[in-house]
């Protein structure tokens, strides 16, 4: 399922209009990156939790040259699946 996909059935399952179902998506994923990039966490109760997680520095091999490279500290995030997408 795409990004269109989704606001279709959304708006459907909403009865709304697929523009107004497209609009309240897009708005919501801006907030969620918005917050994400400030640190916050975001908890979506049953669904999800996403959250910034900091990866320390390690140490790798370059495949290519076979080099031992520092692999510097990074923030990345992460996604938590809630109950209801248990399978």
């Amino acid at each position: 399922m795409n990004k269109s996909d989704l606001i279709k059935a959304a708006a459907a399952k909403a009865e709304v209009s697929a523009a107004l179902a497209a609009k309240v998506l897009d708005a919501a994923l801006e907030e969620a990156v918005a917050a994400v990039k400030k640190g916050e966490k975001i908890n979506l109760v049953g669904y999800a939790t996403i959250a910034v997680a900091q990866k320390a520095a390690r140490k790798g091999i370059n495949p290519a040259t076979k080099q031992v490279i520092n692999i510097p500290a990074r923030k990345v995030v992460r996604i938590k699946p809630g109950a209801k997408f248990a399978l």
